[in-house]
């Protein structure tokens, strides 16, 4: 596999934050990684490391 393909494997996944206001004024953020492709997964397993890089994150401001 090239170098160029890898790159274009690993760019597929991101992650997400979603905002939401609460109705007592504080902002609760969640962020997420998308789900890995197939072809990103294989990757993943074979470096050993997790599919969903950084897990979810919540955080109340």
């Amino acid at each position: 596999m090239s170098w160029m393909r890898l790159r274009e494997i690993l760019s597929v996944q991101q992650r997400v934050t979603a905002t939401f206001r609460q109705r007592d004024g504080r902002v609760l953020h969640v962020r997420k990684s998308t789900v890995a492709e197939p072809a990103l997964r294989a990757v993943y397993d074979a470096l050993g490391i997790d599919a969903v890089p950084g897990g979810v994150r919540k955080m109340i401001v």
